[in-house]
């Protein structure tokens, strides 16, 4: 059982652990599991004046700095280097990250089209293991800011 599931177990909450071929990427997630990206979602470690915070987006998107800096009130917030991430998160596999603040410690900024799911899955820690569950249910009990983070790809070509 990872840190993640123990959590969630403790908690309370219905989830589902859904084992796969390795994945490097959020793209390589969703393939493994047979699912589209958007169902993925990724869970990045930003760097504010204020401290880290974690942004949560759909796995087919990039983060828009402009957006999050408006999200999170702050002018230079950027992502985490992996050392930092290594450092204080050594128990999470790089890009494995949980979408999960209180687990890690952090607040958590959730892009809006994230919660349009009505299930999502999710990195458990590791490469080689996700968490399918209601997106309700993930987010329940949790501090989140629901806020643009990413723009949608529509939005791009413009």
């Amino acid at each position: 059982m990872s840190l993640t599931t123990e959590y969630l177990t403790r908690k309370g909450v219905p989830f589902e652990t859904v084992p796969h071929e390795s994945a490097f990427t959020t793209i390589d997630e969703a393939r493994a599991l047979g699912i589209e990206a958007d169902e993925v979602v990724k869970t990045l470690l930003l760097d504010t004046p204020e401290g880290h915070v974690l942004a949560v987006v759909p796995g087919d998107r990039r983060l828009d700095m402009k957006l999050v800096e408006q999200a999170v009130g702050a002018r230079r917030a950027h992502l985490a280097s992996e050392a930092e991430i290594e450092r204080e998160h050594p128990d999470f596999e790089l890009g494995c990250l949980p979408p999960i603040g209180s687990l890690l410690g952090v607040a958590t900024y959730v892009d809006p089209d994230v919660m349009r799911h009505e299930i999502v899955v999710f990195a458990a820690g590791s490469r080689t293991e996700s968490v399918k569950m209601r997106t309700e249910d993930l987010f329940k009990g949790e501090r989140v800011v629901v806020a643009p983070l990413t723009r949608h790809p529509s939005d791009e070509d413009a």
